[in-house]
């Protein structure tokens, strides 16, 4: 169970033998109080700073492009940036295709499509359809994976279209069987766009299916490795021609830089096409609590660190140095014990695993 800032609060002001708070005063707190609320935020960036580069504070995510446009903010929590993460490749163009929790931006082509939380969320198609428009390409090739299963153990197959309107087969019109209902099946294909919009159809064929997952990506894009440069080589080098070249002289992007304010990345060349997507890992920062009830970001066991270091600045506000000292110790102490559990993160949290795993999932390689 999370630890929440009134109890951190509560654990420090009992151990000071003060007037603990609850949920109802915790907003109208006064002298001490508050200042061991202000002490429990401190110490947890402490712990931030103290703790440098491990695995527990490091998170990953990804920045679509947008074609011509080659800044991009960087996540509020941010304290650093992995340099040597970042990767790039094939955007995935649709939208909601995991179906984690609803089937928002699917569009019912027949029969009545459903939700179901089976799994980590499918899409149930009883002698149903639901279709999507993607934004697409002109003659360029998209794969295309579906995975489908069969809720009991009649044999059965979903139909899976692409057009150019609903239910349209001009890029591909094709079945795909289920007769193994536990395992299911996955479709592995490619169509090549002809229009601008296309249009991913999926029905069944009069049986009861579980779409697991709709997948389509460019085939040509691969995935590969960025290379960092400082902003003073992007402004020296890169910048000019950048900034010159028209729409029809954009390209790939290979390079990634980081603005001085840290505020942002950028990527050059500018981006010839909106379906790239961008993977880097950066370490976290603490978001200060404020309300009763909000947890702390860190594992329940950093609790009592939190604890020792809202002391420690909760005696030297005292003028009490001795107690302060050996709050301090044993923060110090414990700190040391949770640095050799969370050690260094690992090589497989390197961009080269981070773009192994993007392949998994994309079907790609990296180049």
């Amino acid at each position: 169970m999370a630890t929440t800032y009134l109890t951190l609060t509560n654990r420090v002001l009992r151990e000071l033998n003060e007037t603990e708070l609850t949920s109802s005063t915790f907003s109208s707190s006064r002298g001490i109080q508050t200042a061991v609320k202000d002490f429990i935020n401190k110490g947890i960036h402490d712990i931030y700073n103290e703790t440098g580069e491990i695995p527990l504070l490091y998170a990953r995510t990804t920045q679509d492009l947008i074609v011509g446009d080659n800044e991009y903010d960087l996540p509020n929590d941010l304290r650093k940036v992995d340099m040597d993460s970042f990767s790039m490749g094939p955007k995935e163009l649709v939208t909601n295709g995991e179906f984690t929790s609803n089937i928002n931006s699917w569009t019912t082509g027949d029969g009545s499509p459903s939700y179901t939380s089976s799994g980590n969320g499918r899409l149930n198609l009883n002698s149903s359809a639901a279709y999507q428009a993607i934004s697409t390409t002109v003659n360029k090739t998209y794969k295309l994976q579906v995975r489908v299963l069969s809720p009991n153990s009649s044999s059965t197959a979903l139909i899976v279209r692409v057009g150019t309107s609903a239910g349209g087969t001009q890029n591909l019109n094709t079945t795909q069987a289920v007769t193994n209902f536990r395992e299911g099946a996955i479709l592995n294909t490619t169509f090549t766009a002809t229009a601008q919009t296309s249009y991913i159809y999926v029905e069944s064929d009069g049986v009861q299916l579980d779409v697991d997952y709709v997948r389509i990506n460019r085939n040509d894009i691969a995935l590969r490795k960025l290379t960092y440069i400082s902003y003073d080589n992007y402004l020296q080098t890169y910048k000019v021609t950048d900034d010159t070249n028209n729409k029809g002289n954009y390209s790939a992007p290979l390079r990634v830089y980081i603005l001085p304010d840290h505020s942002a990345f950028g990527v050059s060349p500018r981006p010839n096409t909106s379906e790239y997507t961008v993977a880097y890992d950066y370490y976290t920062t603490h978001t200060d609590l404020s309300a009763h009830g909000d947890n702390m970001s860190l594992p329940d066991r950093f609790g009592t660190l939190i604890v020792d270091r809202a002391k420690y600045y909760t005696y030297m506000l005292r003028s009490d140095p001795q107690h302060a000292q050996l709050a301090d110790r044993d923060f110090q102490r414990k700190l040391r014990l949770l640095k050799v559990d969370y050690a260094t993160k690992n090589d497989y949290m390197r961009s080269d695993t981070i773009a192994e795993s993007i392949a998994v999932n994309i079907g790609g390689r990296v180049s």
